[in-house]
């Protein structure tokens, strides 16, 4: 790995969650999410440094023994209305103090469970564009979008249908994985740093907002093949 290619992966996983209780503890497969988040970063080719930034003890101990530094968040820092930006921000300024900052960083969820190495390599290697300072997974969308007051978003209901696969290309931002030029972020204080990219990933897997999310990604991964 070049020292231009080397990126630090923050992930951050607060105790509370209202939706799912305990919800970066939950497993999949018998792997706690935060878990799964550190091991697929530490798959990555472009990963140099995994850190995982928590308010929980028990997240800090799962996230040590599959390998990741941990970095104590602060209580205000942790709460319902505390954005993942401000995380990311308190913990490069933390990280800057024991030395130089690798150039690159990218933001895994543990909502995510299924973000592979691979797919992390895949975002950060749209960085190699010398005019790309951000960039984030996305899955391509298919269907008709409407808002909820019955317009058409990507059609025109007043129009004859269209087929599906004549609509304008969209897609749908996963939420699992965002890469940033590490500068450009603690400049902006945004995961969208301009100029950004969308990475279009086939199969990213299902995101974990509900308990329903959870039991689906569960099923998922009992039924893959090993």
């Amino acid at each position: 790995m070049t020292a231009a290619a080397a990126a630090l992966a923050l992930i951050p996983a607060r105790g509370g969650s209202k939706g799912i209780p305990g919800k970066n503890l939950q497993e999949v497969e018998g792997v706690p999410l935060v878990g799964r988040s550190v091991q697929a970063a530490l798959a990555s080719t472009r990963v140099s440094r995994v850190v995982v930034s928590t308010d929980d003890d028990a997240i800090a101990a799962a996230a040590r023994s599959h390998g990741a530094e941990v970095l104590r968040r602060p209580e205000h820092l942790a709460g319902d209305t505390a954005s993942s930006e401000s995380a990311l921000l308190h913990a490069l300024e933390q990280l800057c103090m024991d030395g130089p900052l690798p150039p690159r960083l990218v933001f895994l969820q543990c909502t995510s469970p299924f973000t592979s190495g691979e797919q992390i390599d895949q975002v950060l290697a749209a960085l190699d564009a010398p005019a790309v300072n951000s960039s984030f997974a996305v899955a391509p969308w298919h269907g008709f979008l409407w808002r909820g007051d019955g317009r058409g978003i990507n059609h025109d209901p007043q129009q004859p249908r269209q087929r599906r696969q004549d609509l304008e290309p969209a897609y749908l931002e996963t939420g699992a994985i965002y890469a940033m030029d590490t500068a450009a972020f603690r400049a902006g204080g945004s995961r969208f740093c301009a100029p950004w990219q969308p990475v279009v990933l086939e199969h990213p897997g299902p995101e974990i907002d509900t308990p329903a999310d959870l039991a689906l990604c569960r099923a998922l991964a009992q039924a893959a093949p090993r």
